[in-house]
């Protein structure tokens, strides 16, 4: 590829050699012989001009080669661009993203250290933030429904009593009514 873009040989002594030909030196020179010293430099200037204008299509060829790969490489780079400014764009909206989690009120971490079983508080669990905050979540969940679970229990216990209470006053009235019957008689 390089020997094609060398640039041939410059024409400076073919026609130095034709503008001796035309000069007054070669006036009483034989014509024939002239004439064909000129054809011969004519010739060489052809060739010279016909290798000028292959150097020149190697050249434009070979720039518009070095052009289209760095369009390519360019055209790459955009690309790539592009890519990193959408997954840069993706990346800020998932930092962005408010999930319903964020609102829950969890055990502090210490409190989660303290209450937790010890196999959703090892050290691996520990060092792991999105594993931490799926055993905070977890530990959080079976938190609620336990004391849900107490809740429940509780307002049973407490319906019972109400209950028990009520049959104990209404015991009690029909208790004071019968002392005050009794008192009238």
């Amino acid at each position: 590829a390089d020997d094609l873009l060398l640039l041939p040989p410059a024409p400076d002594s073919e026609l130095d050699a034709l503008r001796d030909l035309v000069s007054s030196a070669f006036l009483n020179h034989d014509p024939a012989l002239v004439q064909i010293r000129a054809g011969t430099l004519f010739a060489r200037l052809k060739a010279l001009n016909r290798s000028a204008n292959h150097a020149t299509r190697a050249h434009k060829q070979a720039t518009a080669d070095a052009r289209h790969e760095m369009d390519q490489t360019y055209l790459g780079l955009q690309n790539l661009l592009y890519e990193k400014r959408h997954l840069e764009r993706e990346i800020e909206k998932c930092r962005q993203f408010a999930s319903i989690y964020q609102d829950i009120a969890l055990h502090s971490l210490e409190e989660f250290k303290q209450l937790a079983p010890e196999e959703a508080r090892t050290e691996d669990v520990l060092a792991d933030e999105h594993q931490l905050m799926l055993n905070r979540l977890s530990f959080e969940l079976s938190e609620r429904q336990r004391l849900d679970q107490k809740r429940r229990e509780l307002i049973k216990e407490k319906e019972a009593l109400l209950k028990e209470s009520k049959t104990k006053a209404a015991t009690m009235e029909s208790v004071k009514a019968q002392i005050d019957g009794l008192m009238k008689v």
